[in-house]
């Protein structure tokens, strides 16, 4: 087993930790903070925006089952990269798709992953690929909040659907 990590910031993180959570080779995923200035941001400090943080995913994954690129065709699938802080109904810094790399090798993964899904959106991907600071892990609560709380409104109108998507595209993907 070869184990990795890669932090991403997909809009709420309740719905990519969702699609996470199945995806073949990840070995864990923590709903979390990265981005900002404050250390150890609390959900309102974030949702404000005075933090600068987004919320993310931390994935540790292991590379022998599913590679960095494999992950990010995910990503760039299951959330519209294309929008400046936003995704759907959600709006705010917050909620900026982001891709932080740990070493230039990753940067270069995802910039070709950035290149490829390009393909697939009319308008320029918008998605940031910073260098990784500092992770803070999301309150108890927010963790696998979709599998906790299935018939939730926010899970039935917004995550269930980005899963039937993962699960309709990415069959071989699926844990």
């Amino acid at each position: 087993m070869t184990k990795k990590r890669v932090v991403l910031g997909g809009g709420c993180f309740w719905c990519t930790e969702a699609v996470y959570l199945n995806v073949k080779g990840i070995l864990g995923v923590v709903s979390g903070y990265s981005g900002g200035a404050r250390a150890n941001p609390s959900y309102e400090s974030v949702c404000t925006g005075v933090s600068g943080h987004a919320e993310i995913i931390d994935i540790s994954y292991d590379e022998d089952i599913v590679s960095l690129s494999e992950i990010l065709g995910i990503f760039f699938a299951v959330h519209n990269p294309t929008t400046l802080n936003a995704q759907g109904a959600d709006k705010g810094t917050q909620y900026r798709s982001v891709v932080y790399y740990e070493n230039d090798a990753e940067k270069a993964i995802i910039l070709d992953s950035i290149a490829k899904a390009q393909k697939n959106y009319n308008d320029k991907i918008v998605t940031e690929v910073s260098p990784l600071g500092a992770v803070y892990p999301a309150e108890s609560y927010h963790q696998n909040y979709y599998n906790r709380n299935p018939s939730q409104g926010y899970c039935q109108v917004v995550i269930a659907p980005k899963l039937q998507k993962f699960m309709t595209y990415f069959p071989q993907n699926l844990g």
